[in-house]
């Protein structure tokens, strides 16, 4: 069988979820543990998860590396793979990216939605690319097996990002500008240029993100998965649900706004919305995703690419993104070979 990996959650987390996700036979899901917390209030939420892991040790573990995901299955539980929205947790030191690929932080976005020390966000107005600080931390990231997400960031910024990398990168949870206009999903020429590297498109649930928003069909997601794989790739694109599972509305303005501002900024979502939007009925909780692959199959995915889907591709990802850059080059020989 093949292994079931969710790209992106930010849920409010309890034992209810975790017993979700085995009950949906989720294997792995990189779950994020950072927006804006400075290095110190980060290592809080770590705390915070091994506590989860000490009270729940037959439901979730801290997933390290893709192996993890195989130890997951044979023992029944979900491996926890961490990762941050921003890079406000290495402040402005760039030692602090080996520092937390130790304590497990295995996903970094370069930017979310603002400018940063490091990149341009997709809310600016001016894209002005990879920073100074964005190369030297983007080839830090490579050199350790922290992988470059920038599923928040500019376009010109994910181009360079793409080329500057010496890894492949991901977009974790978007999906396609063509098919849904909002701010957060990629180009075509975007997602070309990240299945041409090698990069990896993880495609979301989430309401803003899809056409209709909440009232969007199953088909229609998966007609936009089938367009997705034939811009990326078959073996390069999967699941990245960006599911908020539980969280109160007020989160949203912590998401949004941080510390940066005084008002609130509503990003995504609009003044009159202000919370987190309804999901569709196809995807409520970690128990849905055997409706996402029922849907792939009636959109005429074969059974190989949807099996890739669900989560072979990621493991495939994994195993060349996480240990260090001459393990990682090892790997991919062999995966190659």
């Amino acid at each position: 069988m093949t292994p079931l990996i969710d790209g992106l959650q930010y849920a409010n987390w309890s034992e209810k979820i975790f017993r979700q996700m085995r009950a949906g036979g989720v294997d792995a899901v990189h779950v994020t543990i950072t927006y804006h917390e400075t290095f110190r209030e980060t290592v809080q939420v770590i705390e915070r998860w091994n506590r989860w892991f000490e009270l729940h040790p037959d439901l979730i573990f801290q997933g390290r590396t893709a192996a993890d995901v195989q130890r997951a299955r044979d023992t029944g539980r979900t491996a926890i793979f961490f990762g941050s929205q921003n890079p406000s947790c290495i402040e402005d030191d760039i030692g602090l990216v080996e520092v937390l690929h130790t304590l497990g932080l295995r996903f970094m976005q370069l930017t979310y939605n603002n400018q940063s020390l490091l990149a341009s966000g997709c809310y600016e107005a001016t894209d002005s690319g990879l920073t100074r600080m964005g190369r030297a931390v983007v080839a830090e990231m490579n050199r350790v097996g922290v992988v470059v997400d920038m599923s928040h960031s500019a376009e010109r910024s994910t181009l360079e990002a793409i080329e500057h990398s010496t890894r492949p990168i991901t977009i974790s949870h978007a999906n396609l500008h063509s098919w849904h206009p909002a701010l957060r999903n990629k180009s075509d020429q975007l997602l070309r240029a990240l299945g041409e590297s090698g990069g990896f498109l993880g495609l979301s649930v989430y309401p803003h993100h899809l056409r209709g928003g909440s009232a969007c069909t199953l088909q229609d997601w998966c007609d936009m998965v089938a367009r997705a794989i034939d811009l990326v790739g078959p073996g390069q694109v999967g699941i990245g649900t960006d599911l908020c599972q539980d969280q109160p509305d007020s989160i949203v303005e912590w998401m949004r706004s941080g510390r940066w501002t005084k008002t609130v900024d509503y990003g995504e979502g609009s003044a009159d919305a202000p919370g987190f939007p309804p999901m569709p009925s196809w995807f409520r909780d970690n128990r849905d995703f055997g409706s996402l692959r029922d849907g792939l199959a009636a959109a005429g995915l074969d059974p190989a690419t949807i099996d890739g889907v669900m989560g072979g591709n990621w493991l495939e990802f994994f195993r060349i993104s996480f240990g260090p850059a001459h393990v990682a080059g090892l790997q991919a020989q062999r995966v190659a070979g």
